[in-house]
């Protein structure tokens, strides 16, 4: 449990980082924590994240620019992100070529 702990802070840091008005994939997010191949453990990570957490897990989603959460936690992270300038096409898709978040560094 200690050794998932520690993985998961480093998760939260990275996502930490993102600006308002950008995303970052799960894949992505992976990368940046030195936990290639591990999206999916990104995933659980933010869902681990407790309420009111100040962890801005709404601007991780899918490589496709989707949002991956179910039901009314997909439309709580819509309007997120819609207040934060990150706006959805026809589709429900972010345009990752505009607003995908490219960290300087890869700081852990």
């Amino acid at each position: 449990m200690r050794e998932a702990e520690g993985t998961h802070a480093r998760i939260h840091r990275v996502v930490s980082r993102i600006p308002k008005g950008r995303v970052a994939t799960y894949g992505q997010i992976a990368r940046l924590a030195g936990l290639r191949g591990q999206a999916r453990l990104v995933g659980y990570a933010m869902h681990a994240l407790p309420a009111g957490t100040r962890v801005p897990w709404q601007r991780v989603v899918n490589a496709r620019g989707e949002i991956s959460l179910p039901g009314s936690s997909a439309s709580r992270q819509r309007e997120r992100l819609e207040r934060e300038g990150v706006r959805f096409d026809v589709r429900g898709r972010i345009d990752l070529d505009r607003f995908l978040w490219q960290p300087r560094t890869s700081q852990r």
